[in-house]
């Protein structure tokens, strides 16, 4: 008999065990994901030769490559924005990165608490700097203006910069 009860007792303490630690590591419910919208980055190339295609596909990849980065913390859901729905909120280069109450207006009607306005400015053909505004929804307040300078090779470097980038905002958002 008692066999029986130590064998039940190490199961029941095993199944506890074993079920404590999955609701340990299990992000799902038990965390609140952070709703956040990114926006499509813009270059500003300050380069005395006319922008070419590997610097619009390099600006093109900054938005998925930052959603992936934030993603992967567990803590974010990136919102979709339709592009149309962007360019109405937008009066033209460099607006949204300006004007923060705009932009947190368009965070707003799509459900967000933050909304990231970056921008990739390319002063020179050696480096480029990665920038972003991080804006309170509710706030419409500027809480972060973060800059990365990537040098080298953009193949490398710029996701490297991109990861800077999201401890950055992962950063500021968890002291908020």
């Amino acid at each position: 008999m008692r066999t029986n009860m130590r064998c039940s007792s190490r199961r029941w303490i095993a199944r506890t065990a074993i079920l404590f630690s999955i609701y340990l590591l299990t992000p799902g419910p038990l965390l609140a994901a952070v709703p956040i919208v990114i926006l499509e980055f813009e270059l500003k190339d300050l380069t005395p030769i006319a922008t070419d295609a590997t610097e619009l596909k390099r600006t093109a990849s900054l938005k998925p490559l930052l959603e992936q980065a934030l993603e992967n913390k567990v803590a974010y859901e990136v919102l979709p924005i339709e592009p149309e729905i962007a360019a109405e909120a937008d009066a033209g280069v460099g607006y949204l990165f300006e004007h923060h109450d705009v932009a947190a207006e368009l965070g707003q009607r799509l459900g967000a608490e933050w909304i990231v306005v970056g921008r990739l400015h390319k002063p020179s053909f050696l480096f480029a700097y990665l920038m972003a505004h991080l804006i309170e929804v509710k706030s419409g307040r500027l809480v972060g203006n973060f800059v990365v300078e990537v040098k080298g090779r953009p193949e490398v470097t710029t996701r490297k910069g991109v990861e800077k980038l999201a401890e950055k905002i992962d950063r500021v958002i968890k002291l908020h």
